[in-house]
């Protein structure tokens, strides 16, 4: 297998922050390099002092964050997503890619997104494939671009299978950090009556409002530039945020303000090692889970608001 191989230079003071995102981006993990207390690392794990000329001349005050995304899946939108999401947290970087030329990028994976079944109900049918739709399944067609949600990526297959069992006829639904726009037009086409999908990235609105539009449902969505819910107004049915574990749990004290009583929160983009933070977030800020659904090494979570968060 064929591997293209994504690098983020960074500041050693946003190393947590990034490597929660990149993490987002594959399910098996990530290579940090990150020299800056080299001499000490080096005596406390091989007992050595004797550190090779080349590793002492490695940038002390800046780390290396190493992705590898295999052949079959999407490393456009891998890069796209990391370069938004690191742009939306201020993180100064710089990224390359190896493996890959990037202007072949947006025709090569296009070969390995296939149709795929979500749950019972919903079939993810990429804009240029033909489906047999046997079974009868409710069609979402995606041209994802250069924004995050092809529906292939564990965090966002699980919000859509959540989805299905919570979203109602009528409802309306809020989705922060919308990237493609997956996720509120799954909503439309599985019976709300309205979306709004907010994004830090101008691209992926842009994407998302063109995604409406394959899906003849472009009367149903709304999509704007915003960060988190900073210009959302009106509560909603159903909320839903596939970002990443910090961005959640700050996003968590003000959520209830967006949702009307007996709605429901669907959080996801949570690595495992994340699940305990989130836990806690979601016990401080008035939620309970009222189901969790895992894949791989990532979590999502269905929160409804405490009574007493809920008067």
């Amino acid at each position: 297998m064929n591997w293209t191989e994504i690098c983020i230079s960074i500041p050693n003071e946003y190393l947590e922050l990034a490597s929660a995102i990149a993490n987002m981006t594959v399910p098996y993990g990530i290579y940090i390099e990150d020299y800056s207390d080299l001499e000490t690392a080096a005596w406390e794990i091989a007992h050595i002092d004797l550190i090779d000329e080349e590793l002492i001349n490695k940038d002390r005050n800046k780390s290396i964050i190493h992705i590898y995304i295999s052949e079959c899946d999407n490393a456009a939108e891998a890069l796209e997503f990391l370069k938004a999401r690191l742009e939306a947290e201020n993180i100064p970087f710089e990224a390359e890619t190896i493996g890959v030329n990037d202007k072949d990028w947006n025709e090569n994976w296009k070969k390995y997104f296939k149709p795929i079944e979500v749950g019972s109900r919903l079939a993810v049918v990429p804009s240029w494939e033909e489906y047999d739709n046997k079974d009868n399944r409710t069609i979402l067609s995606i041209d994802p671009g250069a924004a995050f949600g092809t529906g292939t990526h564990a965090t966002t297959s699980l919000c859509l299978a959540l989805l299905e069992n919570y979203i109602a006829d009528g409802d309306k639904m809020l989705d922060i950090g919308t990237g493609s726009g997956i996720l509120a037009i799954a909503s439309c086409l599985l019976g709300a009556d309205s979306a709004v999908g907010v994004d830090i990235d101008a691209q992926s609105v842009k994407t998302a409002k063109e995604n409406a539009e394959i899906n003849s449902i472009a009367e149903k969505c709304e999509f704007f530039v915003g960060d988190l819910a900073d210009k959302v107004t009106g509560k909603y049915n159903i909320v839903c945020a596939n970002i990443v574990a910090d961005v959640i749990i700050k996003l968590l004290p003000d959520a209830k303000n967006f949702m009307q009583r007996d709605a429901f929160l669907i959080i996801s983009g949570i690595i495992d090692i994340r699940r305990d933070d989130i836990l806690k977030a979601v016990k401080d800020n008035g939620f309970i889970i009222a189901e969790e659904k895992n894949r791989d090494n990532w979590c999502a979570f269905v929160l409804k608001q405490t009574e007493e968060n809920n008067a």
